[in-house]
């Protein structure tokens, strides 16, 4: 039997074994808040395996493994840098349930900076979930075929189809069940990826490799630690798993899921260190083929396997879980089905966008849930056919989101209003954008190395979102109106457009 023939039996066999495992939930309280049959919350262990496995990225390892064959050890753990978003995360997130009583972050934001800022909030963290489904279903393409062929395609459909089946069964009930089976399937395939290497290689070779400079890729350290006090609040898929059990359980779930991320992260990425030292050239973009793909194919026929089979896993698991955030973004965030919700703690809360609540407010929520992860699948997927670097689909929605740090960091402040989120908020949006246009001027790099330019970006951007923030809290305590406060942030966003355009033409 050859080896692609071996991989499709593999991702077919992956499929039925997590349809089989997956149990079907029909009420409210399971298919979007994950609770068992007899209403029980979900367990530390289970919230621990489920964090850490949803955030084990297909596209992350990937990327981690790059980076380890670029750079070295710091490479590896530059992307994990970010992963101290999770515990960032957990303790905001136990604040504002204790402090303030949050049911969930969107119902928090339109208590504090209005229903506007929630409406543009959850637009963002829609992208970010679009940005997942491609971004992992891409990277298991990639192991049947090259990037842009018919079995690449047909290969990253497939799995997206499989994975959306097993979904559609128990929403958010099912996918933590089953990121408890791949998680324990990730740490075995980790283990097992390892203790190839480490024998061939060696430790020492392993762990020093690379340097700790801004060249070396500290840059890009830098770039994951600034915006993971602001990057987690747009992943729906981490924030939702908040609200799932008590405030203290919680926290200290997200802090044990949060140090085990990060240090698989690092482990995997030394994969990527491993096929540098085989001498197999640069990052996955620049070779047409990713690190992990290459150092597995290296190996032979049942390495490669095992590899396909981890990355299955880890974008199954984030693929699952971003297909119920999706349906809980419609349904539950823009209040779809919000009068249908038995679970709801406030009763004066209103959909936010009344067109589509009278369009499903006939249908049953978990119905119209299931309906939004089909059209998640097909929508999220398109940009798989763009070619996009997967790469970018981190670091891009990160600097956009920047002004998500003060307006959570600061959760406490009472004196920060509507004005104070979209002073912070859509000046780090455009600037995001225009560092993804690379319209930012090159003055504002920082350091010579691949990343200075977004580490700039990022640094600068921080600065101005912060002090948009105070900006909008001081303002917002006058008599400006709501027609003022819009054509205020209007104003602003135009003024910082149009600077940066003068100083990229100088």
């Amino acid at each position: 039997m050859d080896s692609y023939t071996f991989l499709w039996i593999v991702l077919v066999a992956y499929g039925a074994l997590m349809w089989l495992l997956a149990p079907r939930s029909n009420r409210f309280d399971q298919f979007f808040v994950g609770r068992a049959r007899d209403g029980r919350e979900v367990g530390m262990g289970l919230l621990v395996a489920s964090i850490a496995i949803s955030w084990l990225f297909a596209k992350s390892i990937t990327n981690a493994a790059n980076l380890g064959q670029e750079f070295g050890l710091v490479g590896a753990v530059a992307y994990a840098g970010w992963y101290l978003s999770i515990p960032v995360a957990g303790i905001v997130i136990y604040y504002l349930r204790t402090r303030h009583g949050a049911p969930s972050i969107p119902e928090w934001i339109t208590r504090k900076y209005g229903s506007a800022a929630t409406l543009a909030f959850v637009l963002v963290i829609l992208v970010r979930l679009m940005n997942e489904v491609w971004s992992n279903t891409a990277v298991v393409g990639a192991y049947f075929g090259a990037s842009g062929s018919t079995s690449y395609f047909g290969a990253a459909m497939v799995f997206a189809v499989l994975t959306l089946f097993y979904s559609l069964r128990g929403g958010l009930r099912s996918s933590i069940l089953t990121d408890a089976i791949q998680f324990a399937l990730g740490v075995f395939l980790l283990v097992f990826v390892i203790g190839l290497i480490v024998p061939q290689a060696g430790i020492a070779p392993l762990v020093s490799a690379g340097e700790w400079t801004l060249v070396g890729g500290v840059d890009l350290l830098l770039v994951g630690l600034l915006q993971s006090f602001s990057y987690p609040f747009h992943d729906p898929v981490l924030t939702d798993r908040g609200f799932l059990t008590r405030p203290k359980i919680m926290l200290r779930a997200y802090v044990i899921a949060g140090f085990i991320a990060a240090a698989f992260i690092v482990l995997f990425g030394l994969t990527g260190v491993y096929g540098s030292l085989l001498g197999s050239g640069g990052g996955g973009d620049a070779a047409g083929q990713d690190a992990p793909l290459r150092v597995a194919q290296s190996f032979g026929v049942a390495v490669l396997a095992g590899m396909t089979v981890l990355m299955m896993v880890s974008a199954g698991s984030t693929l699952d879980s971003t297909l119920s955030s999706c349906a809980k973004a419609f349904v539950i965030d823009l209040g779809v089905a919000r009068a249908s919700d038995p679970l709801s703690r406030d009763p004066e809360s209103r959909p936010l966008v009344a067109p589509l609540h009278r369009l499903f407010q006939r249908l049953d929520p978990v119905a119209a849930g299931r309906g939004v992860m089909v059209l998640a699948v097909l929508i999220g997927s398109l940009p798989l056919f763009a070619g996009t670097a997967i790469l970018k689909a981190t670091t891009v929605s990160g600097t956009m989101v920047l002004g998500l740090a003060p307006i959570f960091l600061f959760a406490g402040w009472s004196r920060a209003g509507r004005l104070a989120f979209h002073f912070a908020f859509w000046p780090g949006a455009v600037l995001g954008v225009l560092h993804a246009m690379n319209r930012l001027p090159e003055a504002w790099s920082i350091g010579a190395g691949k990343y200075g330019a977004l580490l700039g970006a990022n640094v600068y951007g921080t600065v101005l979102v912060f002090a948009g923030f105070v900006v909008g809290a001081v303002l917002g305590r006058s008599s400006i109106r709501a027609t003022a406060t819009a054509g205020a942030t209007a104003l602003v966003v135009l003024f910082i457009s149009n600077q940066i355009e003068f100083i990229t033409h100088v």
